[in-house]
């Protein structure tokens, strides 16, 4: 990475540039990537052609003020925190979502870091789970170890995976956006997420193609945009109601989440507004509600 990345990544992130490779900047860093940083696909209803170089996700980021999905948003991280002295890995993640009901196993369509050498008394061995990549992701990292942690309404066990010899299981409690994940102990290149990549991104009946999703993680919860239908969600419940038009919805991107995207012109913004609500309407009629 270029000094000129690396200081606007962590501008964005609203940090300085003098970060020592610490388990406490490690969670300064998680912290605020996953409260100024969304995860958002919009990029899916415009039909735009999404890289996956790791490069091009720090350039999304940090130059175009734009967030992105596990593979964009956990890539470009690796690099910003391999830059600042972490001994970082990537790891191949089979995540089971809610609706569909994905086999457990690790099948590549989600990716994860692991942060090894931070060692502390109740984690001796120093090895760290990161995500800043995962809709309902973890606000600070959770250590790599047999036992559950609960952050805001959200609790994350994590055991040995009885469906992957030597992996994590990682189970999501309450159940809300995702069940569980299989995360792999083996270390992956961003390579290996490319067809995954391309389903994701581009299939018809991919979720992420299907319905925009837009969302942000804090200590107290976590803010969703689905479709039209934002909702808050923390400890006391859900606060959900859905976006009567355009200027509703883009106030929502720039407010909540920080995504005024500007980089968007006036028939780019329709058309995404377009594609969203029609899907969003379909979407309301197949499931009889918002």
């Amino acid at each position: 990475m270029s000094t000129t990345s690396i200081t606007g990544y962590l501008q964005r992130l609203g940090l300085g540039q003098e970060l020592e490779p610490t388990l406490d900047n490690l969670r300064r860093l998680h912290r605020a990537h996953v409260e100024r940083i969304p995860y958002e696909t919009l990029d899916f209803q415009l039909g735009r052609p999404v890289g996956l170089d790791p490069a091009e996700s720090v350039d999304r980021i940090a130059r175009r003020g734009r967030g992105g999905y596990c593979f964009q948003l956990n890539g470009a991280f690796r690099l910003l925190l391999a830059e600042l002295g972490y001994r970082v890995t990537m790891h191949r993640v089979g995540v089971q979502g809610t609706g569909d009901q994905e086999p457990v196993g690790v099948n590549g369509n989600h990716l994860a870091l692991t942060v090894a050498g931070l060692p502390t008394p109740e984690v001796p061995a120093g090895h760290w789970l990161v995500d800043v990549g995962l809709g309902f992701a973890f606000h600070e990292p959770l250590p790599l170890q047999a036992g559950t942690t609960v952050q805001g309404p959200f609790g994350y066990r994590l055991a040995s995976s009885s469906a992957e010899p030597g992996a994590w299981r990682l189970e999501h409690h309450p159940v809300r956006g995702f069940v569980g994940a299989d995360i792999s102990t083996r270390a992956a290149g961003i390579e290996e997420f490319a067809a995954e990549h391309v389903r994701l991104s581009t299939a018809p009946e991919s979720e992420f193609v299907r319905l925009a999703r837009v969302q942000r993680r804090d200590a107290l919860g976590t803010d969703l945009l689905l479709g039209r239908v934002l909702t808050r969600i923390t400890a006391e419940g859900e606060r959900r109601r859905e976006l009567a038009d355009a200027d509703e919805w883009f106030g929502a991107l720039r407010e909540v989440f920080g995504l005024p995207l500007d980089e968007l012109d006036a028939a780019e913004r329709r058309r995404l507004w377009e594609t969203v609500d029609a899907a969003h309407l379909a979407w309301s009629a197949a499931s009889g509600s918002v």
